[in-house]
């Protein structure tokens, strides 16, 4: 994984039991204004990036409610956001999840001053968090709540899944018809993206329902004699979903250039193909090069 995005984990108190809501929060210090045309070279300027994607992808939906078209039931917003993070522990993704969701700057039609409130449902039930606007819940106590269901999915105006595990995809979808039309965010799941493709069948229509709107994974090529580090970046931008193309960037002197672009989320052996010949043709021992692919090429990162 590329260092370009530090690990700040958060130092719970240890006179404290560990659950997050012993965690007092404070006023996220995001600021949404951000360059989202380039990768982000911090993890902050990732989370800023994110939450700036975020807030003007679901402002239309959120504000356009509408449960059928002319002819037929019309298409639920689902979304896919994905940053990489090598924490992460309950304490970490409650973090992460202030950063994002506390205080979103998304305008609600009509409404004097009031603000979207987002409903987090998180892998574990241990895991909580609350600020207002910031509702919780666990996955498996959602489950197991019967006719209450119906209110904490009513008083939201979106819904997260928080990391969710592949044994939880079921009450995922299950969720997501209950909260139509409002729109639903799948943030960062535990599993790569060829696992959908190769053993997830089950789930695989529900999963390609989810359009990644902002998607940042770090990526190394290992030569024989050389060693690259790069990106795979997506984001959408101004909260238009306009086909916007998925950049394959390779890091020289300090900064990253686009070496790629495809317009579907590549392969991992689509991107290894193109990090191995950028190396290829700058490399002495080109002749050899392909001959060794199979031994020198190693990519890293999911998808």
């Amino acid at each position: 994984m590329t260092s370009l995005i530090p690990n700040i984990p958060l130092k719970p108190n240890p006179n404290k039991p560990q659950f997050i809501s012993n965690i007092k929060l404070s006023k996220p210090i995001i600021k949404c204004s951000t360059n989202l045309s380039l990768p982000p070279k911090s993890k902050q300027e990732a989370i800023n990036q994110a939450k700036t994607c975020i807030s003007t992808t679901l402002e239309k939906p959120i504000n356009n409610l509408k449960l059928t078209g002319k002819l037929k039931k019309l298409k639920q917003p689902r979304f896919r956001v994905e940053i990489p993070v090598i924490d992460d522990s309950p304490e970490s993704l409650s973090e992460l999840a202030q950063q994002l969701f506390d205080e979103m700057p998304i305008k609600k039609k009509g409404s004097k001053g009031d603000k979207v409130k987002v409903l987090i449902v998180w892998p574990n039930e241990k895991v909580v968090l609350g600020s207002g606007l910031v509702e919780h819940v666990g996955i498996s106590e959602l489950v197991n709540m019967g006719d209450g269901v119906r209110r904490v999915l009513s008083g939201c105006d979106f819904v997260v899944f928080l990391s969710p595990e592949v044994a939880q995809v079921g009450v995922m979808e299950s969720v997501s018809e209950s909260v139509y039309p409002k729109p639903v965010l799948m943030f960062n799941p535990r599993w790569g993206y060829d696992e959908e493709e190769e053993s997830m069948g089950e789930f695989k229509e529900f999963l390609g329902s989810f359009e990644v709107i902002y998607s940042f994974m770090g990526l190394e090529v290992k030569g024989l004699l050389s060693k690259r580090n790069g990106v795979v970046f997506k984001c959408v931008r101004d909260g238009v979903l306009s086909g916007e193309r998925w950049s394959v960037l390779v890091e020289e002197e300090g900064e990253l250039k686009v070496v790629s672009r495809f317009k579907t989320r590549p392969s991992i052996g689509e991107v290894e193909n193109v990090l191995y010949n950028l190396m290829a043709i700058n490399s002495t021992i080109t002749k050899s090069a392909k001959f060794l692919k199979g031994l020198v090429s190693n990519v890293t990162g999911k998808k």
